[in-house]
């Protein structure tokens, strides 16, 4: 193939690719399967391999993330990005409208109504049709230039089509929808890293971190509001002209706008508002209320600070006031030690709230939170309970300082601060709290599945000294299990069953069971899917396991660790005595059909076999398989009990349909025995 040809087959690919980027991020109407969109993707890279010298820093492979910098440069707005003022008093919103009445000496004026994304403000500079830089509010003059982690953003065209400005930088806010960040922290969780607080600060952090592949690794999206300047006369004489450019030209908007032209219908449309904006993927936090033409704006001008046209209405989080019982230390199954505020219980956004993550030492010496203290609470990005402040004023002086242990309050042993992040840790991998944790991981229903060995039989097997270890769970017996408290012949039978069926799960679910760090259930199926053995894991080197897709160097790093250690190699020199399962089966690692190819699917309610099973069906014949309902999902397979997956997927615009397990297996030819 002559250079000539190849520079025109990437161009060809480049331009189709984005046409699906699109089609899938932006009006979510995929046209192909993403087994297809793979091909094209990979046919790309190929290409791009072959000729280094047609690479481009526009093309969609460059949304992997490249190395990382040393440090941010700082960047000049061309134009000034200002804050907004903001209220939260419908009394103060009606007298901006009035203001607005007599500056302009008009009785109506037409405003626009959108959702307030609470996500991290950047703007986005197009040169010649061509995504060029992109960079932070910082101080409004001046802000990072974060252009290479913007890149990674599937839902930020790289180009613009035909018929664009040319020229002109926009702003937007960068955000991490509610389920993804829903699903990320669970994994995070599972692979024994702290919890984000809330998907904006998850957001910042993303955008914070130098190398940019990890950022790829994020769920970050991104959704335009405004802009800064356009060259030439804008081809618009309104916001509303405005949000029809961007979606001409495939840049995310605002799902859905309203007007008003009096103080009255602008009330009822925040009411509105704020009664659907639970259904929207991202959070708001409020309204933005701004005058819809541009002349308008033009005659109101700004404050050094913050538009005269326009004001941000901001929702009141729900809120509680409830009082420190007393601060606790957890210990985790990495040995991380997590400070736990205990509360008098109270009602908060429609649930109980007795106890509240303090995340780490430092959160707690910086709010000053005290047992005894007086405290507001809400559930930070209404997801996650967090103190939110300390009524200073109602401290009697009673209240008791929290310091972080110097030792282990389990095992006494001297904690170490982790180098990599603000967790401090027991390093004792014998303390009977992280071998209770970790026995209970490994029995999970997301790991190895362990039918009956539940937390309270884990106690009493740490207790009585009959486990310390994954593979001493496989050297019990009838006769030992029966003899403890509350254990019968027939509990104690059923348990020994729940560990033989165990020996044949698969390897990515040993993989998981073992806790290492940084390392979650995705992860665990990714690499089993690349070795295809569990020992080929092992034997890996750091530089092959950074290789494998969405495994970066942390958790690569950490992995080569853990196996690198002596006494977690004898481990599973153990397991492989007790007969657990380490390669991929045949049928695991070929697909059976392309019958549901391009379909997403949604598992919810009881179903006669664990959902796993079901999961790895649909894989095999090309599906996939997600944990939340969304625009995305094809089918939803519904069990006896079915709970709000049910439900979402017949409230959505476009109902998600269902289908039973025996729909299921009746379309894929399988048997239902």
């Amino acid at each position: 193939m002559t250079q000539e040809e190849a520079q025109n087959q990437i161009e060809s690919l480049r331009r189709e690719i984005e046409r699906h980027d699109r089609l899938y991020y932006i009006e979510a109407k995929p046209e192909i399967s993403d087994r297809d969109y793979d091909r094209l993707y990979r046919k790309l890279q190929d290409l791009e391999a072959g000729f280094p010298e047609l690479r481009s820093p526009h093309s969609p492979t460059a949304r992997v993330g490249g190395a990382p910098l040393a440090d941010f440069t700082q960047v000049q707005h061309r134009v000034k990005m200002l804050s907004l003022d903001n209220t939260y008093s419908e009394a103060e919103l009606r007298q901006f409208f009035r203001r607005l009445q007599r500056s302009l000496n008009q009785d109506r004026v037409r405003v626009l109504i959108e959702p307030k994304i609470d996500g991290v403000a950047v703007s986005v500079t197009y040169r010649d049709s061509v995504f060029t830089s992109g960079a932070t509010r910082g101080d409004g003059s001046t802000g990072d230039d974060i252009t290479a982690n913007l890149r990674t953003i599937h839902s930020l065209p790289l180009r613009l089509p035909p018929g664009s400005p040319p020229d002109l930088e926009l702003r937007g806010e960068v955000y991490m929808p509610t389920e993804a960040f829903a699903r990320m922290n669970a994994e995070r969780a599972q692979a024994g890293e702290p919890a984000f607080a809330n998907p904006r600060n998850a957001t910042a952090g993303a955008l914070k971190l130098l190398d940019s592949s990890a950022v790829a690794r994020r769920p970050l999206e991104i959704v335009f509001h405004g802009y800064g300047w356009i060259e030439g006369d804008p081809p618009f004489t309104s916001i509303t002209g405005f949000q029809q450019l961007l979606h001409r030209a495939g840049l995310r908007h605002s799902e859905r706008i309203w007007h008003a032209e009096d103080a009255d219908s602008l009330l009822v449309a925040i009411s509105e508002l704020d009664a659907c904006r639970h259904e929207f993927h991202y959070l708001t936090d409020g309204a933005v209320v701004k005058v819809d033409q541009l002349d308008l704006q033009d005659r109101l001008g700004s404050t050094s600070k913050a538009p005269r046209w326009a004001i941000a209405y901001k929702f009141q989080a729900e809120q509680a006031e409830t009082r420190v019982l007393s601060i606790e230390v957890q210990v985790g199954r990495t040995g991380a030690l997590t400070p736990v505020a205990n509360l008098v219980p109270v009602l908060l956004a429609g649930t109980t709230v007795s106890r509240a993550t303090l995340h780490n030492a430092e959160e707690v010496r910086r709010k000053d939170v005290r047992s005894g203290d007086v405290v507001i609470i809400e559930k930070a990005g209404e997801i996650i309970p967090a103190v939110i402040m300390v009524r200073f004023e109602k401290r009697t002086g009673d209240e008791e300082p929290f310091v972080m242990p110097d030792r282990c309050p389990v095992c006494d042993t001297l904690v170490v601060r982790d180098p990599a992040q603000v967790a401090i840790r027991c390093p004792n991998p014998q303390c009977p709290e992280v071998v209770r944790r970790k026995l209970s991981h490994f029995a999970s229903r997301g790991a190895m599945d362990i039918d009956g060995l539940g937390q309270v039989l884990v106690d009493q097997l740490v207790v009585q000294k009959l486990a310390s270890r994954f593979s001493d769970l496989y050297a019990l017996t009838e006769e030992q299990l029966s003899a403890l408290p509350r254990m019968g012949p027939k509990s104690a039978a059923n348990v020994i069953a729940g560990l033989e069926h165990s020996r044949r799960q698969p390897p990515w679910r040993l993989l998981f069971g073992l806790g290492i760090l940084h390392v979650g259930s995705t992860a665990s199926q990714t690499l089993l899917a690349h070795f295809q053995h569990l020992d080929a894991v092992a034997a890996a080197s750091l530089e092959e396991l950074i290789e494998v897709e969405d495994i970066g160097e942390v958790m690569a790093s950490s992995i080569h660790a853990w196996f690198g250690d002596p006494s977690n190699r004898e481990e599973i020199e153990r397991l492989r005595q007790a007969g657990l399962t380490f390669r991929l089966s045949e049928a695991e690692s070929a697909q059976t059909s392309a019958i549901l190819d391009g379909e997403t699917w949604v598992i919810t309610g009881t179903l006669s076999r664990p959902r796993e099973f079901f999961a790895a069906l649909i894989r095999a014949h090309g599906g996939k398989v997600t944990g939340n309902v969304s625009s995305n999902t094809t089918w939803v397979l519904v069990g006896e009990n079915p709970g709000s997956k049910a439900q979402k997927a017949a409230s959505l615009p476009n109902p998600v349909p269902t289908a039973s397990e025996s729909d299921l297996l009746k379309r894929l030819g399988e048997s239902s025995d």
